[in-house]
């Protein structure tokens, strides 16, 4: 089960922290992703930590502002959001895959959590 939580309102050029805890099993060795959809649009790929090297994937148009990283305990996957703009409000999503291969393809994750809101008012 993957939970996420940290979503918000924020104004632009503001931060979020969204955080991704992990539950049931031990996701320390596997890809972890964040991905989101705006209303209107399809999921996208945002960003992804690979399980083997833990090796951070990004869409290239949150390069330089977002920050993917694994907590201490593994279990938990991060998602520091800096300097954030309108056109990232979307609904977040965390999401697991059974192996440890980094992938950007939605349908290659596993495992997804409910979503967190994430509104950027300009």
């Amino acid at each position: 089960q993957l939970v996420e939580s940290g979503g918000g309102l924020v104004q632009a050029g503001g931060s979020l922290r969204l955080s991704c805890a992990a539950s049931g099993r031990t996701y320390s060795k596997n890809t972890m992703g964040w991905f989101r959809q705006a209303p209107g649009k399809e999921r996208e790929f945002v960003a992804a930590i690979s399980g083997n090297a833990n090796t951070a994937y990004y869409q290239d148009s949150v390069k330089g502002r977002f920050t993917i990283s694994r907590g201490n305990a593994k279990n938990t996957v991060y998602l520091q959001m800096n300097s954030l703009k309108p056109e990232d409000t979307a609904v977040y999503y965390c999401a697991a895959r059974i192996t440890s291969l980094p992938s950007t393809l939605s349908q290659q994750y596993n495992y997804w959590g409910q979503g967190t809101q994430v509104t950027v008012s300009s």
